[in-house]
């Protein structure tokens, strides 16, 4: 097996640097010609073509668009002696961004057939993160880096092996790719690039509703704020997202503007507040909006004197973006940004004279709409049903479903493949498999024994004892031996012989296990009656339990104390009490979250309630 090559070098064999890693949220780009014949001066050319038709193309498509954190961008630069374009954005929380810019280099690379095109993000290859299901079983992450590229709209893949001529080179191939060695792999023999149209279908599933996608995650509300901020944004809808993140991310150290209650010490003080139409990401949206916040003493009376309960949710809304412009323009760390720079810039024009602020009569003609909130609405029920597949397609429910569509059809799709795999006969302890032209050069150093590996052997490795699973189960309910003994001899047929391999023998044991299982759950329920846990008013039972178990106690003391020569150590043990006890402390253990003790009562029809008196009486105490 070839390890994993990071051209990392020690101290005396030419140390140059640790290995380099992408920061957290960040999306890097590149775009190369690999043409052989052209000199460098002719691809810095066509490479200056590009960046021009870069610049045309986000223009016409992103027209209005506002970018999370940063914006997408490409620069001329010279790396190893070869010139390429390079960018790298930072998208923050909107992983949409990151897909967005996929979406614009694959139009770029469209309408130029000659550019070939690598985009990584910090998870490495996330292409084919997304298409992991179908992959083949040879790209695994320890070669698949420098392997993936976007060339006239199509997503090729660089294939490990050559064929059946092994050669130096192709042997090189089938390890870990350094990029020069990928990019000359492309110059030399591009044509044996791999193509795979569900891969790429799998990969590009998310660019499925793109251009439409962009001005879909875009949300316009209608917030009260005062009149120079209303100046500053209708001047560049853009500088919302860093007062939103200055709000989200916000600490003590940076929310102490906000304590005064003097207009002088406010850049943007609560006075003279209008109403008007701010647009934002829904990323950004919906982190201020999930924010419980508490006015500032400057804000205070603004909530209270709205009339109605939309105009309270529009001061809301301005009161914590306010606040998020207070903190980002008071924070010294955010003096040499973009955004500060600019707004400051703006505020000093009006200071001066040199502008005026927007009068009612200007502000009425600017645009106002209010887009429906329904995405941030989540139905918990209707998700549940998702996740066990019981949909029931109601669409005459205003929702829509349990919330985003993107994330509800997102999930519909990861419920299907989960399905599917459990389906696939042929799937294996590994996951789930797929055809791929390569899988069987990537099996033709294995010998023929391990090949022939049957289907049956493969079961036997992962079967397991049903007879010994039902004796556990028996055994953790506390039913006797005897028992035991007398339900198997009652399902046994006395004139059936106990091993025969016919369909009969098939059919009696089908139905031998359903009442093996039908009689099991009725001893548990037995059981916990027994024990008070299924009794919904148990304080009745209570005192006739202990008094239950207090006279086992005695009697098993007392049978003790005749016979300390048997040495069974559970004489003394109420296995009823421990069942329901068990039971009981795994429900509790899950917390009020999914897990075993709950399930298991579920499927008995039992709906635990939550163990909420409890906590409050620990807080209380």
């Amino acid at each position: 097996m070839h390890s994993s090559k990071d051209d990392f070098k020690w101290f005396g064999e030419g140390f140059d640097g640790f290995p380099k890693r992408l920061p957290d949220d960040c999306v890097e780009y590149a775009i190369y010609i690999l043409d052989p014949v052209l000199q460098d001066s002719q691809i810095r050319e066509r490479l200056r073509k590009v960046h021009s038709a870069a610049n045309v193309l986000t223009k016409h498509l992103l027209k209005g668009f506002i970018w999370q954190r940063e914006p997408f961008g490409l620069e001329l630069v010279r790396e190893n002696g070869t010139s390429l374009l390079r960018g790298r954005t930072n998208y923050g929380d909107s992983v949409e961004d990151e897909w967005l810019i996929v979406y614009v280099l694959r139009q770029l690379s469209i309408q130029f057939e000659i550019i070939w095109i690598k985009v990584v993000d910090t998870d490495g290859e996330f292409l084919l993160v997304e298409a992991a299901n179908a992959l083949p079983r040879w790209l695994n992450p320890e070669i698949a880096n420098n392997r993936v590229w976007l060339n006239s709209g199509r997503l090729l893949i660089i294939p490990h092996r050559g064929g059946a001529e092994q050669t130096s080179n192709t042997r090189r191939m089938s390890g870990a790719l350094t990029l020069q060695e990928a990019s000359q792999f492309i110059e030399e023999d591009h044509s044996r690039l791999l193509h795979s149209p569900l891969v790429e279908a799998e990969a590009f599933y998310r660019l499925r509703n793109y251009p439409k996608q962009i001005a879909d995650s875009l949300h316009h509300a209608l917030a009260k704020i005062p009149r120079s901020l209303a100046y500053v944004l209708h001047e560049n809808a853009a500088y919302v997202n860093p007062a939103v993140e200055a709000f989200y991310l916000r600490d003590p150290i940076a929310m102490r503007p906000l304590q005064t209650t003097s207009s002088r010490d406010h850049v943007f003080p609560p006075n003279d507040l209008v109403a008007t139409l701010v647009k934002f990401t829904k990323v950004g949206y919906a982190q201020l909006k999930s924010q419980h916040f508490s006015a500032p003493p400057s804000w205070a009376g603004v909530s209270a004197e709205q009339v109605s309960a939309k105009l309270k949710a529009q001061a809301e809304t301005g009161m914590k973006l306010t606040c998020g412009f207070e903190m980002l323009m008071s924070d010294p760390q955010n003096q040499d940004t973009k955004a500060v720079r600019e707004i400051k810039l703006l505020l000093e024009d009006i200071a001066t004279g040199e502008d005026e602020l927007p009068s009612d009569n200007a502000m009425s003609t600017w645009t106002k709409r209010e887009d429906d909130e329904a995405w941030l609405d989540i139905n918990f029920e209707d998700l549940e049903k998702e996740l066990g597949g019981k949909a029931t397609g109601d669409t005459t429910r205003p929702s829509g479903g349990f919330g985003d569509k993107s994330a509800e059809e997102n999930l519909r799709k990861m419920v299907a493949r989960f399905e599917d795999f459990l389906n696939d006969d042929d799937a294996g302890s590994e996951g789930a498999q797929c055809l791929d032209e390569m899988d069987n050069d990537d099996d033709d150093g294995d010998s023929e024994e391990g090949n022939s590996i049957s289907s049956e052997d493969e079961d036997k490795e992962v079967s397991f004892d049903e007879a010994q699973f039902a004796t556990m189960m028996r055994e953790m309910m506390g039913v006797p031996a005897e028992t035991e003994a007398a339900a198997s001899n009652a399902d046994r047929n006395p004139d059936q012989p106990p091993h025969l391999n016919t369909d009969e023998s098939s059919d009696a044991e089908a139905t031998s296990e359903e009442e093996e299982i039908r009689r099991l759950t009725q001893l548990m329920e037995a059981e916990l009656k027994d024990a008070g846990a299924l009794q919904i008013d148990r304080a009745s039972k209570v005192k006739e339990l202990q008094k239950q178990r207090l006279e086992r106690n005695q009697d098993n003391l007392a049978a003790d104390d005749s016979d300390h020569e048997s040495g069974d150590e559970n004489d003394g043990v109420n296995i009823d009490y421990n069942l329901a006890k068990n039971l009981l402390e795994s429900f509790k253990s899950q917390a009020g979250m999914a897990g075993p003790g709950g399930n298991l009562m579920g499927l008995m029809g039992l709906q635990m309630p939550r163990d909420e008196d409890d906590a409050g009486k620990r807080y209380e105490t």
